[in-house]
């Protein structure tokens, strides 16, 4: 087997389970990760010349502790390292060692790298780039292009997280039932923040943040296979995918976002919307329903939906009227405003959106959607008004120009 490609697949994959192996036999990231490096190193070596092994991980696993090992020994100076043939034979020992890294070891051993990126006193921000560093494997530049944030900054963040970590003096055991329970909403939550970094990247920095979005996928997918019988992480992950179908009918040739509405749904990605729809129906038929599976029910609504004329907006207001119940929010209740909206008409939403000013004067949705609201209802002045505010505080140039077209329309004389 010489594929380069298929050797960096197989240590992408391998990665969780390489890294939290070695932070259990090291317990410090630093050790880990280098000793992980040098591994990947020395496959990169040898599966070329010698073939794939049967079990990557445990390969990995194994040079990786060897060569941490050594590393120790050759900085105390205590003994020699041992001869390079001795370490690269590894065909018998492979063996022993797969059969001993069962599936429940790797179980524990990814959930304690995740709970340990995810540590209560870290910032989300530290979370998400100690994560993507350690568990995902992307170089700080990545990060740092993906943040839009200095290589030198972000470096210093991630060493602050490490630092933290260290100091906390964290448990290497395998986490147990009540720590599984409490840290795993953590878990979903950051995996939620690194798909929203790459979502709502407007199309000029596409290149440096879509990449997080599909990576929130995967991390998604593997917290699944830990817990395949929770109905939230099958919520989690049929949001994600639900979401990310849509990336290639979100922006216009020139850049501008398009609303959903008004999406070309041919190029919605179906395979996608698929897996979605059936890991959120599968979900609910669990009965124990939470925050990520209403969110995938509606976009499952949406994505349903051949035309907008078809989409269920009295489903879809209950369901916002359910997690606004579960999760009271104001930007929910928004949300929830424009189902009833559809439903109910703009009267009865703005009777909703009215009350929310205090909360959300800095937030350009808000001024948004009373701008459209007050428009169907023909207050022109006060939709105008309205529109100003979300122009000034747009986050993009992509919404100012939305905003400045529905301004436009309030000047035809047909509005």
């Amino acid at each position: 087997m010489n594929d380069l490609a298929w050797i960096e697949t197989a240590i992408t994959a391998a990665r969780p389970q390489a890294i939290g192996a070695l932070l259990r036999y090291f317990r410090d990231l630093d050790a880990a990760e280098e000793a992980f490096q040098e591994a990947c190193l020395r496959a990169l070596r040898n599966w070329p010349r010698n073939g794939p092994p049967r079990d990557p991980a445990a390969w990995l696993i194994l040079v990786g502790r060897n060569a941490g090992v050594d590393a120790v020994r050759k900085s105390s100076r205590q003994t020699e390292l041992p001869d390079e043939a001795q370490l690269s034979d590894l065909e018998d020992a492979e063996a022993g060692v797969a059969e001993r890294l069962d599936a429940a070891d790797y179980r524990d051993d990814i959930l304690r790298l995740l709970f340990v990126c995810c540590h209560p006193d870290l910032p989300a921000t530290q979370q998400i780039a100690l994560a993507l560093r350690i568990v995902s494997g992307l170089s700080v530049r990545q990060i740092a292009r993906a943040f839009l944030v200095g290589e030198s900054a972000m470096e210093q963040r991630i060493t602050r997280a490490k630092g933290r970590i260290a100091k906390a003096d964290v448990p290497f055991e395998a986490p147990g039932p009540v720590e599984r329970a409490e840290r795993v909403g953590a878990v979903a939550a950051m995996i939620y923040l690194v798909f929203n970094e790459g979502y709502s990247a407007g199309p000029a920095a596409q290149d440096d943040r879509a990449g997080l979005a599909a990576e929130a996928i995967r991390l998604s997918r593997l917290l699944l296979r830990l817990y395949p019988a929770e109905p939230e992480i099958m919520g989690l992950t049929a949001l994600l995918l639900l979401q990310h179908a849509r990336a290639a009918a979100r922006y216009d040739d020139q850049g501008e976002g398009v609303l959903l509405e008004d999406q070309d749904r041919n190029l919605w990605n179906r395979p996608m919307i698929a897996e979605g729809l059936a890991l959120i129906d599968k979900a609910m038929r669990h009965r124990r329903p939470g925050p990520y599976q209403i969110q995938a029910a509606i976009a499952a609504l949406h994505a349903r939906a051949a035309t907008p004329a078809d989409t269920d907006w009295p489903h879809i207001a209950a369901l916002y009227g359910a997690l606004e119940r579960m999760q009271p929010s104001p930007v929910i209740t928004l949300n929830r405003a424009v189902a009833v909206s559809k439903v109910q008409g703009a009267e009865a939403a703005l009777s909703l959106v009215e009350p929310l000013e205090g909360r959300l004067s800095a937030y350009f949705h808000f001024h948004g959607l009373r701008g459209h609201l007050l428009t169907q209802l023909g207050r022109t002045e006060d939709a105008r008004a309205a529109f100003g505010q979300a122009i000034a505080l747009a986050n993009t140039p992509a919404e100012a120009a939305h905003i400045r077209a529905r301004l436009d329309a309030l000047a035809r004389p047909e509005v």
